[in-house]
């Protein structure tokens, strides 16, 4: 027996004079509402209710139970009701953790016009390519771009992320284009120090070995470093479309072995918890799914020249 739905028979047999009205009342049959009130009464093990035919009265002990069970009930009532409200608007604080060079070309605009639809919202956004501890540093959401593996956090995929080798007009002119991941030892590499290894990577491979036996190379653990050197013709650059897209658009960047591209990692929001999630941090997941396109707005086709 629900506890909270026999109380709340039992009140409104009370209120509503009797169990037919009570029953009507809560869109109940008043068979349901008597066994409601004589489970009731068998759990307490005392008589709340005398009935006869034409009526009911409180016993003694039922009045000083009615008295306590309509506060309980209405304290009930009142707390879903906030708690509805606060569901409907939310409020609080956001704290989001996401990638340095991708929050900067691709957040301001999603966080003001998220900002826009639920204003009551304050957001903490705090940018580092580190892999932060959700629950240890307190942040609600983490944006993680690569392949996620198996944890006990939740991951929504936003959206994919291309990873394509690219060099200046100039570079290439100047030390010739690679036709196979082979060539690539006659060039240098810019090598972004977050990049993780992966077997279906060849060219990622071939650059990790070739890159290595040689001098006068760059490492840098930010990607809008890299590709600035890239388009200045410091050598060859591995980088995700969402930070050379617009070099590639303004001819600056070429793709270098389009057929070698590795495979596509995935931009994912993940948090902690799936039941009993904050408002909040929901309406921010639905939020942002979906909302750079499908495909990103990013990987739209470079216009003909």
């Amino acid at each position: 027996m629900d506890r909270i739905d026999a109380m709340r028979a039992f009140v409104s047999v009370v209120t509503e004079g009797s169990f037919s009205n009570a029953a009507t009342a809560m869109q109940l049959s008043p068979q349901l509402v008597s066994k409601y009130v004589s489970k009731l009464e068998e759990r307490l093990e005392i008589r709340l209710l005398n009935r006869t035919t034409r009526k009911v009265s409180l016993t003694e002990a039922g009045t000083h139970y009615f008295q306590h069970a309509q506060q309980i009930l209405l304290s009930i009532d009142d707390m879903e009701s906030k708690l509805g409200g606060f569901q409907q608007k939310p409020k609080g604080t956001l704290r989001i953790s996401a990638p340095v060079s991708f929050a900067l070309k691709h957040m301001a605009q999603l966080i003001t016009d998220f900002q826009a639809l639920y204003p009551s919202v304050n957001v903490d956004l705090q940018l580092t390519d580190r892999k932060v501890d959700i629950v240890e540093e307190g942040f609600d959401v983490a944006l993680r771009i690569g392949q996620l593996k198996s944890s006990s956090l939740i991951a929504k995929q936003v959206a994919p992320i291309r990873v394509i080798l690219c060099a200046s007009p100039d570079y290439l002119k100047k030390y010739g284009v690679p036709r196979n991941p082979e060539d690539l030892k006659n060039h240098r590499y810019l090598h972004y120090s977050y990049m993780e290894r992966s077997n279906k990577e060849e060219i990622y491979q071939w650059l990790s070995i070739e890159s290595s036996q040689r001098d006068g190379g760059l490492s840098s653990n930010n990607g809008d470093l890299l590709v600035n050197a890239a388009i200045a013709g410091a050598g060859l650059a591995l980088q995700p479309t969402f930070i050379a897209s617009e070099a590639l658009v303004e001819g600056k960047l070429v793709i270098v072995l389009p057929e070698y591209e590795p495979e596509t990692l995935g931009l994912y929001a993940v948090y902690a918890h799936r039941k009993l999630l904050p408002h909040k941090i929901r309406c921010f997941i639905d939020f942002i799914e979906g909302y750079y396109g499908s495909p990103p707005y990013w990987d739209k086709p470079i216009p003909a020249k």
